[in-house]
């Protein structure tokens, strides 16, 4: 991004000031997936509804609580958004204390994820591997907070810790998205801590595009669907 790229007036969301950019891509290419975006997610809401709904019974019975939860997530420009997911934890998975090790509680601290989760249900197992968990996220694409492809969606102490003033203005010019390029290649071999998922995140940002979108749409298959998936 240039000098001229950058906003002169800055925007604070949650006591952090973020430059505005000006969006990567064509304003043709911004239009087209915005209309992809809304067409795409009312068609697989409405298809996927009962589906939805009979994971949500299973859920319910393997783990009493509520089948869904919120996540406070970093939109465009810096504000808040709330993502829906399927939960695939135990109901009290908040209390990390209580579940992971020292090692683990590390991991969790850096990157929001561990390896081998204590806390992951049966069928949360089987929804984080073929990535069904993330479907009520279409609610939010539907709304605007997030496009079906984009960046991944972070927290605000993420963002913090891991991206530069001048990165975070980069990331947060476009909307997140449901899957993205991380997700659709190297996924959770590359961390924030080794520097390479904030690279992926921001290689898909300044050459987001008609081929890019497609290659993130078809990899994604690949990886809830392939042998490597993880679902971590």
């Amino acid at each position: 991004m240039t000098t001229k790229e950058i906003a002169e007036c800055s925007t604070s969301y949650g006591g952090v000031a973020v430059q505005k950019i000006q969006p990567s891509g064509t304003l043709s290419y911004r239009f087209l997936k915005r209309l992809f975006d809304f067409v795409f997610s009312l068609c697989v809401s409405v298809v996927l509804v009962i589906p939805v709904a009979i994971v949500c019974a299973f859920i319910s019975l393997e783990s009493p609580g509520n089948p869904l939860y919120a996540q406070e997530r970093v939109g465009k420009g810096g504000k808040t958004i709330k993502i829906l997911k399927l939960r695939s934890m135990v109901a009290d998975a908040g209390d990390v204390q209580k579940y992971l090790s020292s090692e683990q509680l590390h991991q969790w601290e850096v990157e929001r994820k561990v390896d081998d989760d204590p806390r992951i249900t049966k069928v949360g197992q089987f929804i984080r591997k073929c990535s069904i968990d993330e479907m009520p996220q279409f609610l939010s694409v539907l709304n605007g907070d997030l496009s079906v492809i984009g960046p991944r969606p972070i927290t605000r102490d993420e963002l913090e810790q891991h991206f530069s003033d001048e990165e975070k203005a980069e990331l947060l010019s476009v909307q997140p998205g449901i899957t993205g390029l991380w997700q659709a290649t190297d996924r959770n071999a590359a961390t924030f801590e080794s520097g390479l998922r904030q690279k992926i995140e921001l290689h898909y940002v300044h050459n987001r595009g008609f081929r890019m979108d497609w290659k993130c749409f078809t990899g994604t298959f690949g990886a809830m669907f392939g042998k490597k998936r993880t679902g971590r």
